[in-house]
């Protein structure tokens, strides 16, 4: 968390308050996970996530944004199609606190001084951590925790539409997969070295999780003087 603080406190401390706009809001939605315990569809949230979100139009194109993102992350092998995965009817949960930083593209000029409402598609990626609880399945396909916690890096994919829908309120609905560069988060690789007998899997499939839901913000600051670029 002194991390994100930190981040933002830079960015501020980058900025001219009098000349460009910013949003501060909430994300609301649900979460799934993909990987090597539970489902395998790519879109099917069923836990809650919930977070806060920055932004910074540096343009009507293009934003700095950052966000914090809390969920339980949940896989059932019982939901899974994969016959093989409902036999061994592994499950696991485990909350994640995700940070993310990056920029947000959109598909034509999104000027919130303009009048009228406007609406526009956008991608963000950037880079995200997300920290979680370690644990491993032991033979008897028993949880064990491991009493330890580790970050996942990853790269944030979101798709999204956004409109204004008052004079300083933007409504957006969006859909992010974040790819991670651990395969830790179900358990299916410990993270103690000498517990690795206990893992199971395709160890060459990192952990993917999904964010879905509704971002609320609300905007400030002066009538902006964009720079080109």
């Amino acid at each position: 968390m002194r991390y994100f603080i930190l981040l933002i406190v830079t960015i501020f401390s980058s900025i001219n308050l009098s000349a460009q706009i910013y949003e501060i809001g909430v994300f609301a939605g649900g979460s799934n996970f993909i990987g090597d315990v539970g489902s395998t569809s790519y879109i099917s949230p069923n836990q809650p996530a919930f977070g806060a979100i920055l932004k910074w139009n540096r343009s009507p194109r293009h934003s700095y944004r950052v966000s914090v993102v809390f969920s339980e992350l949940k896989g059932l092998d019982s939901k899974s199609s994969d016959p093989r995965r409902v036999a061994r009817d592994y499950s696991f949960e485990n909350n994640i606190l995700e940070i993310s930083a990056g920029m947000e593209f959109t598909f034509w000029d999104f000027d919130l001084h303009q009048v009228g409402i406007q609406g526009t598609p956008y991608l963000y990626t950037g880079i995200s951590a997300a920290n979680h609880d370690n644990y491993y399945f032991d033979n008897n396909g028993v949880r064990i925790s491991e009493n330890t916690t580790s970050w996942a890096y990853g790269i944030p994919m979101v798709l999204g539409y956004k409109t204004n829908i008052a004079s300083h309120l933007v409504l957006a609905a969006e859909i992010g997969a974040r790819y991670t560069f651990t395969d830790e988060i179900d358990g299916s690789v410990p993270d103690a070295e000498f517990r690795q007998q206990f893992s199971f899997g395709n160890t060459n499939s990192n952990d993917w999780y999904v964010f879905s839901g509704f971002t609320l913000t609300y905007t400030f600051g002066r009538r902006p003087c964009y720079c080109n670029f």
